[in-house]
This record gives C-alpha cells, sequence and structure tokens, in this order.
C-alpha cells in the first residue's frame, strides 16, 4: 500500500512540476519518491539498483557525449546561422527550420538540438525584424515529429527500443511514413495560422544587445563528431549492442588533444539521467505492489485492450500530457512486456507525436519556451496550445490511418 501511495504522490508532483513552499523541480520530485521507496522498504536497495535499465542509460549518457562533440565543434550554431539567412523569406525559412529541426533531431536527440538552435534562431529573427513565435515554435515541433523515426531521436524511444529490443532498421522503416506525413501536414497548418503574422515591430535595443556566445565553429571537430554519428548510424543496423557501439565511440571522441573531456562530460544532462534512474526505482515499487497487473485486471472487465492500438494510442497522448511524455512511457512499457512490435512502434509515436500538444508534453518544448524568454520573447499555454492542439491532432490521424492501412 505504502508503495502505491508513494508512486500516486511522486506522480502528482511529476505533473504539477513543484511542491508549494519547497525548491523541487521534477527532478527533485521524482528523486525524493525513489529514495521513499528505498526507506520505506517498498523497494529493497539490491532491487532498486537492479531495477534501473542500464543498457538503456549507458546509450542516453553515450549519445549525450557524442551530441556534445558536435555542440563544442560550433556545428549546431553554424547550422543555424546558415539558416537565419532566409529570414527574409519566411515560408521557405520555417520550411528549412522544421526540415533540419527533424533531421537532426532523429539522429542527435531532439533535447540537444533545441537547446542548441533555439538562442541563434530567437536572436536572428529578432534582429530581421520577424515574428519569432511560429519559428520557435515550429522548432520544437519539427524536433518532438522528427525525432520519433528513430530509437535514438528522444529519451522515450530509447527506452521502448531498450526494453522492446526492437530493431534499428524495422524501428526506422515502420516510424518514418507517419513522421513525414505528419511533418508536412505541421508545416502547412502553422504557415496557415500565422499567415500575415511573419513581420513585428523592432524590439528594444537592449533585448539586441544580448547576443549569446556563439560556439565558434571548429571544421575538424565538427567532421569528427559527423564522422562518429555516421559510425554509429551504420553500427545500428548490425547486431552489434547499441549501448556498447553508442559507448565506445564517445570513448574514441574524449581521447582529444584540443577538447576537454571535462567540457563534454559538463554537457552531459545528468538532470535527465537522476530522473530516469529515479523513476526506474518508483516503477520497481508499484510492479512490487502488482498495480501494473490489477489495473490491465480492471480495465479488461470494462472490455477495455490496453493493448488495442487505438486505446494504446490514446491513453499514451494523454498521459504524456499529465506528466510528460518521458515518465509515461516509463509506465506504459509495463503493460507491453512481450507485446508485438507494431505496439512498441505505436507507443513510441503517440507518445512522442503527443509531446506538441500542451507545454509540458515533452521536455524540447520547455527547453524552447525557457530559452526564448531570455530574449522577451514570451511563448505562453494558450499561445503554444494553439498550435499544439492542431498539430497533435493532425500526427495522431496521421498515426491512426497508418496502424489501420
Amino acid at each position: 500500500m505504502e508503495a502505491i501511495l508513494i508512486f500516486t504522490l511522486t506522480y502528482v508532483g511529476v505533473a504539477i512540476g513543484h511542491i508549494p513552499g519547497l525548491q523541487l523541480d521534477r527532478t527533485g520530485i521524482a528523486l525524493l519518491g525513489a529514495i521513499a521507496m528505498v526507506v520505506s522498504g517498498a523497494v529493497p536497495l539490491g532491487q532498486a539498483v537492479g531495477s534501473i535499465d542500464i543498457p538503456t542509460m549507458l546509450l542516453l549518457y553515450a549519445l549525450m557525449i557524442i551530441s556534445a562533440q558536435l555542440r563544442l565543434g560550433g556545428f549546431y550554431t553554424r547550422v543555424a546561422l546558415h539558416m537565419a539567412r532566409w529570414c527574409s523569406h519566411p515560408r521557405l525559412f520555417l520550411l528549412a527550420v522544421m526540415g533540419v529541426g527533424a533531421i537532426l533531431s532523429a539522429l542527435l536527440a531532439n533535447d540537444i538540438i533545441c537547446l542548441a538552435f533555439t538562442p541563434v534562431l530567437a536572436y536572428s529573427l529578432l534582429g530581421a525584424g520577424m515574428n519569432p513565435i511560429p519559428f520557435l515554435m515550429a522548432l520544437a515541433v519539427a524536433a518532438n515529429i522528427g525525432s520519433a523515426a528513430t530509437i535514438i531521436g528522444n529519451p522515450q524511444n530509447m527506452l521502448i527500443g531498450q526494453v522492446g529490443q526492437l530493431p534499428f532498421g524495422g524501428f526506422l522503416q515502420w516510424c518514418s511514413p507517419p513522421v513525414i506525413v505528419a511533418l508536412l501536414g505541421s508545416y502547412l497548418i502553422i504557415v496557415w495560422l500565422y499567415r500575415g503574422r511573419w513581420a513585428e515591430p523592432p524590439r528594444d535595443g537592449h533585448i539586441l544587445a544580448r547576443q549569446p556566445a556563439w560556439q565558434p565553429f571548429n571544421a575538424w571537430q565538427s567532421a569528427k563528431g559527423l564522422a562518429a554519428v555516421t559510425l554509429l548510424i551504420i553500427l545500428f543496423f548490425t547486431d552489434f549492442h547499441r549501448e556498447l557501439a553508442a559507448l565506445g565511440i564517445a570513448g574514441v571522441l574524449m581521447c582529444s588533444r584540443k577538447m576537454k573531456s571535462r567540457q563534454m562530460i559538463e554537457l552531459v544532462d545528468w538532470h535527465l539521467l537522476t530522473l530516469f534512474c529515479a523513476l526506474f526505482v518508483v516503477i520497481e515499487g508499484i510492479s512490487a505492489a502488482q498495480l501494473p497487473q490489477h489495473v490491465v485486471a480492471s480495465l479488461a472487465g470494462h472490455q477495455i485492450d490496453i493493448r488495442h492500438p487505438l486505446v494504446l494510442t490514446g491513453v499514451s497522448t494523454l498521459l504524456s500530457n499529465v506528466v510528460s511524455n518521458v515518465p509515461a512511457v516509463m509506465l506504459l512499457v509495463q503493460f507491453l512486456q512481450g507485446a508485438p512490435s507494431q505496439l512498441w512502434y505505436i507507443l513510441a509515436l503517440s507518445s512522442t507525436f503527443a509531446g506538441n500538444l500542451i507545454t509540458i508534453g515533452s521536455i524540447a518544448n520547455l527547453i524552447v519556451i525557457e530559452q526564448a524568454d531570455v530574449f522577451g520573447i514570451a511563448i505562453g499555454f494558450w499561445t503554444h496550445a494553439k498550435v499544439g492542439l492542431a498539430v497533435t491532432a493532425w500526427s495522431l490521424l496521421v498515426l491512426a490511418g497508418w496502424i489501420y492501412l
């Protein structure tokens, strides 16, 4: 009973994002929940350690190191600055932002792309007298949708791929078509919603004076990073363990005469890794209490099968927008053990597409909103929802059609 209480309080806290009177964020709340599970005895310490999916954590860590290589090499900044040259052609620029954002997110994780691109785009758009909101919204939308195409596009896909033992090629083949159609439709939706509103009055000079400290472009370091990504993708199509391939390549990149390993390690998202580890322990607590089994039995008693493709899509969408998509997936994978590959693909697509619905749906949204705020660009809940509702409805419609094709 105590495990169920701790789980409930933890997920409510994660959904709200804070605890009144305390300086706890979602990661802190999840960690507190994990500590409570261990201290209360609901999950013995050895069992808690064993509940953490080490291959998933190693894959995520290694990909962060590889992405840090490209970030420190100035690759992301260089690409964003090149795209910014098209500011005077808003529809073409929007297409470039969404296309490049989606492709890079599929290969290098969406959170990293949003973190690297948002400051450059915000500053460039304000300087050009353009309305930055549709383009920054488009970046978040494209990063979310594009990341759904591959196992390494976002943290929840990495977990799904590892737990579901899914092949990289099979994942790409099944998920890419709906991703492409969803992305094209989302582009048209944003063009229509912001028609005639591409420009805006000039901003205050003090805001434009806040030019970010661009990471200088280093052709050799960027080339090393791109070569590492290429080799990694090739290895993913083989039988070599994904986490070992990623770790080996990350280790080679750290052996540099110019780039300090400390700098690379500092760019690892330790908060996200902590969140993952904590949630593994919290989920282990309710698994030991047989809660998932009771939920499935209860739903079955009402003729609701969570393994039905459309039911899974609906539950995933709802839960992803209550507690965000990473915690939602960590809970839902408990119900898919032994399920056909198609259901794992559906969970990956639905949870990622659902991330566009409201601001807390995905970490990528929050990154764009927080980075934009530095430049005085306010992307509020309703501003985001206006685009998010339409884009998510379209994306899920595409997914439903793909399921029944």
